[in-house]
């Protein structure tokens, strides 16, 4: 009896050709390849030449020479740049609860469907975060004006002498002020949109055991949102950090209370823009940057942490 051997080609697996696989390779790299050309240009790039502009200093003598790191060692030394982080320090660590916490309660209001004209309140809140910071800094600073605006119009009226907000004690909780005004509406939308995906049963299983609407908040609502939150608390403390719109309209109107240094992105612009010093405003802008990073993930892993 004769055995019938399998050819090689009946037992090999059936597979694409390899000019198959090579255009479907370069067809996903047409997908990306606009992605990818953009976020090489618009951050990479930039990136990479702040970093060049870092290792190099510029002098009326000698030109521009590299340093190394000796930047970086100025940076980390410079009293006026650390005054400038503390400041936003102290600004993020009483703003930012603030302001998440009045986003948390309109959120839980429009959610919680007892709130009468809902869609009315959740456009009105999120309307200010539609207007510029350069038109909401400007107004809000009219309205501080102690000579000029509404603050000096009930002082006048009423002949009162209510405290000057742009006074060198008050401009940082008046710039928190206008943050918060800007930033509750957005906080509030991403707030209320994890509390639209909650599963309904959730909130008929807390019926039918007869808990109250402050149970279902801290025993469902809340843990549920605990990833936007978490979300919505990156953003601020990034935004934080990144503090320049607000003091930089404002030095105008009080610069005896506002100075060059007193952000770190306002003392970065001064440095580049103002004192023709560009290496060292890189360096600055790459330190402060690596900061606000590693503070940003030690938040990140701390709401994970309580997730888990």
């Amino acid at each position: 009896m004769t055995t019938l051997q399998p050819s090689a080609a009946a037992g090999r697996r059936p597979g694409r050709s390899p000019a198959r696989r090579t255009r479907r390779s370069w067809t996903g790299w047409g997908f990306i390849g606009p992605f990818a050309l953009v976020f090489a240009l618009v951050f990479l790039a930039p990136l990479v030449y702040s970093v060049h502009l870092s290792l190099f200093r510029t002098q009326l003598i000698g030109g521009t020479h590299f340093v190394g790191l000796d930047n970086y060692q100025q940076a980390l030394s410079d009293a006026r740049f650390w005054d400038g982080v503390l400041r936003v320090g102290l600004f993020l660590l009483i703003q930012v609860p603030v302001m998440l916490g009045l986003a948390l309660l309109v959120a839980l209001a429009i959610d919680s469907g007892r709130l009468y004209g809902r869609d009315f309140f959740r456009i009105a809140v999120f309307l200010p975060y539609a207007v510029p910071a350069v038109v909401a800094t400007l107004m809000w600073g009219f309205m501080y004006g102690t000579r000029y605006g509404l603050v000096g119009d009930v002082n006048g009226a009423l002949g009162v002498h209510l405290p000057d907000l742009l006074s060198p004690d008050l401009v940082l909780a008046s710039i928190g002020n206008i943050v918060t005004w800007e930033f509750v509406g957005y906080n509030m939308l991403i707030l209320y949109a994890a509390l639209r995906v909650v599963p309904h049963s959730l909130y008929e299983a807390a019926e039918i055991d007869g808990a109250g609407q402050l149970r279902v908040i801290t025993a469902i609502k809340l843990p549920a949102i605990r990833g936007a939150l978490v979300i919505a608390t990156i953003f601020s403390v990034i935004g934080s950090f990144q503090l320049f719109n607000e003091p930089a309209i404002l030095q105008k109107l009080a610069p005896n209370a506002i100075t060059t240094d007193f952000t770190p992105n306002y003392y970065t612009y001064s440095l580049s823009f103002s004192g023709q010093q560009q290496n060292y405003s890189a360096t600055v802008a790459i330190v402060m940057g690596v900061f606000t990073m590693i503070v940003a993930y030690l938040v990140q892993l701390r709401g994970m942490r309580k997730g888990a």
